[in-house]
């Protein structure tokens, strides 16, 4: 290669690299660009019902976004954090009294097998308490809190979420008042070319989150709403607590939903037995519902991700970028999917030829 190849080589290589350091940054404005287009949805759909100035529109879905947080913060949160206090403390106890049970379950079975006088015959493979087989009730709820501890400050301490969480909000706040300028100045980074086509695959990605967030949003609040009731009727404790979380962790996909039903499992299991495996039933059932009723539903439009798709996005961005990676999985996945279909396989592939080849 001649020196200009080599010159731009290593500017690629260094704007990679300035990226990659930079990818936190790159990240919270994806997060960013996420909210604003969410802000952008509701103007939307305000002014198809209610013809009005898009100034105006903003205002309004402002006013109602944070009217609506202040009546959460002020009426559902208190008794949430009480109660997931209360179910923090319940978790030792839970540990407790499954270990119980698996004991007196692995009691029955060396009965069943060595007959009534099983304790010698552990006595003589050197098991003199079988309760040494598991771990203790302290070590379970140490391991529980380590990992209630690490989901709880995934953001880091608590002054870094914060400002993370204001740089978000004004990216969002900045994107959704004045979109097209933002929207024309990421197209000037596009070859004239392709801008047009750049314009398109834009509008694509846009309605694919717009329709995401849209159906998140109703299927969250579904689930929320099923496993308060499924609760209430099994008379589990600590509902309001165990609702919420059921909906803001079907955010997740596959992982959200498995750590949702720990905790109500663990609350029941402090009643009966029987209670919790009723729990278990109840959660997948609203979860089959979810995935296989009330998002096809709601999502018209809805981006289709596999399964398989789904949880290895979760598992690369999650390795790439860490737990904010994990949040964000989703709608990242949803943008490379428009763009690897409609630059990839549409503009590139599906035009390319083989020169060389006979008719």
């Amino acid at each position: 290669m001649r020196l200009p190849h080599w010159l731009s080589l290593t500017a690629l290589i260094a704007a990679t690299v300035l990226l990659w350091s930079l990818r936190e940054v790159l990240l919270l404005l994806f997060a960013g660009v996420v909210v604003a287009m969410a802000l952008c949805t509701l103007v939307g759909i305000l002014r198809e019902r209610r013809p009005m100035g898009r100034s105006l529109a903003l205002v309004i879905c402002l006013g109602g976004l944070l009217t609506i947080f202040t009546v959460i913060l002020t009426v559902v949160i208190p008794p949430f954090l009480e109660e997931f206090a209360v179910l923090l403390q319940q978790l030792p106890k839970a540990a407790q009294t499954l270990l119980g049970l698996l004991m007196d379950w692995i009691d029955g079975i060396s009965q069943a097998i060595y007959g009534a006088d099983s304790a010698s015959n552990l006595d003589e493979l050197g098991v003199s308490d079988p309760s040494k087989l598991v771990p203790d009730g302290q070590s379970i709820a140490a391991g529980l809190g380590s990992g209630v501890l690490g989901l709880l400050g995934l953001a880091g301490n608590v002054g870094n979420a914060v400002l993370r969480l204001l740089f978000v909000v004004a990216v969002a706040l900045m994107v959704s008042v004045q979109p097209q300028a933002y929207r024309g100045v990421g197209l000037q980074l596009v070859p004239s070319f392709y801008r047009r086509r750049a314009a398109e695959v834009l509008d694509r990605c846009g309605q694919a989150l717009s329709s995401w967030m849209v159906g998140v949003l109703i299927s969250s609040v579904a689930v929320s709403a099923l496993c308060g009731i499924a609760l209430s009727l099994l008379g589990v404790k600590l509902v309001l607590a165990n609702a919420l979380l059921a909906g803001l962790l079907n955010i997740i996909p596959n992982v959200g939903p498995t750590m949702s039903t720990v905790f109500p499992m663990a609350v029941a299991v402090l009643d009966a037995p029987w209670k919790s495996i009723a729990v278990l039933g109840a959660y997948v059932v609203i979860q089959n519902m979810e995935s296989y009723v009330i998002t096809p539903s709601v999502m018209h439009h809805q981006v289709k991700l596999l399964p398989g798709l789904t949880l290895a996005a979760q598992f690369v961005f999650t390795l790439m970028f860490g737990p904010l990676g994990l949040l964000l999985a989703l709608p990242l996945a949803v943008v490379f999917q428009v763009v690897i279909r409609e630059v990839l396989i549409h503009d590139v592939l599906d035009h390319w030829t083989n020169s060389g080849a006979t008719p």
